[in-house]
């Protein structure tokens, strides 16, 4: 059974906005974490640097699903425009690429 464009446009509008929930609270999660290791690292006592590589490590994949979360707010942008091409009549959600110029330099780093 094929998906009309009314039952294609909720559920793809569902799972993007379930992608864009999963990597914010990725991005909690994380932050949760490096926060607990670095508070117990100062209140166990242990050496200034133990963990430094850990820390690190957790660093890089917070950068990563920053960047991730770049790619999706694209993909989220491209959806809007095919949504606009294809007359699905979608809502202008983030602003179009260009009307948040520090976002878009941001992401281009």
């Amino acid at each position: 059974m094929s998906m009309n464009r009314t039952v294609a446009q909720v559920r793809i509008t569902r799972e993007l906005q379930d992608a864009e929930a999963a990597l914010n609270e990725a991005l909690l999660k994380q932050t949760s974490l490096f926060a607990s290791l670095v508070t117990a690292r100062r209140d166990t006592g242990v050496d200034a640097f133990t963990g430094q590589d850990a820390l690190m490590r957790l660093n890089k994949s917070q950068l990563q699903l920053l960047g991730a979360g770049g790619d999706l707010a694209r993909v989220h942008g491209r959806l809007l425009g095919i949504g606009r091409e294809t007359g699905a009549g979608i809502d202008e959600c983030p602003p179009p690429a260009g009307l948040v110029p520090e976002f878009d330099d941001a992401v281009a780093a």
